[in-house]
C-alpha cells in the first residue's frame, strides 16, 4: 500500500505543476488580472485556433487525472 501512496503523491505533484503551467499558457479573456499586466492590449481575432483547442483538451485531461489522483489518495487515507 505504501508504494501506491508514493506513486499517487508523485503523480499529484507532477499533475499539479503541469496543470498550473497549462492554465498559465491560456490566452487571457480580458477584464481581469491579465489587463493589469498588459494582456488587455491584444486584439482577439475571432474564433479559437487549433492550438488553443488542443491546449483546452490537454488541460481538461490533466485536470481529470489530478482529480482522480486526489480522490484515490482520499480513499487510501480513509480506508488505511
Amino acid at each position: 500500500m505504501e508504494y501506491v501512496r508514493w506513486f499517487l503523491n508523485g503523480l499529484l505533484i507532477l499533475t499539479s505543476c503541469f496543470l498550473v503551467l497549462l492554465i498559465l499558457m491560456h490566452k487571457g479573456r480580458g477584464g481581469g488580472m491579465s489587463d493589469m499586466f498588459g494582456g488587455g492590449m491584444s486584439s482577439s481575432l475571432g474564433g479559437s485556433s487549433v492550438a488553443e483547442r488542443n491546449l483546452n483538451r490537454i488541460t481538461v485531461a490533466v485536470a481529470i487525472v489530478w482529480a482522480a489522483t486526489v480522490v484515490g489518495l482520499g480513499v487510501l487515507v480513509r480506508f488505511s
